[in-house]
């Protein structure tokens, strides 16, 4: 799973109808369809975690959401836009917490490209605790076709961007090792924390995993 910090458009998002992809989601729901899409996600969060995304079908989603088991088709066009729905949510969320996390630290004037890196560092790996359950999903090898590339794509957007926050010249080798490092260490406590049942523990991982960061972002020299 990748990391941090500043803003861009989601992958899903970019596959809606009357967009440039095939994931085949919606426009964005108003009214009782906004009621209808929350129940069908979490009742597809449900059943993905409990069954896993292959053996997951429409019918048990309908009803663990309570409605038509046409719907999943009607909004979402099928299981794997309820999947890749669950990981536009997941990601916004992640995006506007870490970005939040960002301003924040330069609103108080902190200029420091390691310090604004790990506030949205922190922010990130806290996020992956309180969305733990997409997490788990997420970090299954068991999503829809096309999902890892989706994924290695944002991976390597997450790079570029982390790189561009530490202000790591990406034509220099070893800042560009560096940087991937960083990410891959974050994607790796993000999965930890996922996994992690106990709040204490989880700040603790939290804590050890930012004293890491911190020590890896430090420029050589």
């Amino acid at each position: 799973m990748s990391s941090i910090v500043e803003p861009a458009e989601t992958e899903a998002a970019r596959h809606r109808p009357g967009g440039t992809g095939s994931t085949g989601l919606p426009e964005a729901p108003t009214g009782q369809d906004r009621s209808v899409r929350h129940a069908l996600l979490g009742a597809a969060l449900e059943v993905f975690t409990e069954r896993g995304y292959a053996c997951a079908g429409l019918a048990e989603i309908s009803a663990h959401a309570g409605i038509p088991v046409g719907s999943p088709f009607q909004h979402y066009g099928g299981k794997r836009g309820l999947y890749f729905a669950l990981w536009e949510e997941f990601r916004e969320e992640q995006e506007r917490r870490t970005a939040a996390a960002v301003a924040a630290e330069r609103s108080r004037g902190v200029d420091d490209p390691v310090a604004v890196f790990m506030a949205g560092a922190r922010a990130y790996l806290e996020g992956a605790w309180n969305n733990r359950p997409l997490v788990r999903l997420f970090a299954d090898d068991d999503g829809p076709a096309g999902f890892d590339a989706v994924r290695r794509q944002w991976d390597r957007a997450w790079v570029r961007r982390n790189a561009r926050l530490l202000k790591v010249d990406e034509q220099q080798r070893a800042g560009r090792v560096r940087v991937t490092v960083l990410t891959t260490v974050i994607g790796g406590a993000a999965r930890e924390l996922g996994d992690c049942v106990d709040e204490t523990e989880a700040r603790e991982i939290v804590d050890e995993v930012c004293g890491i960061l911190t020590h890896l972002s430090t420029p050589p020299g």
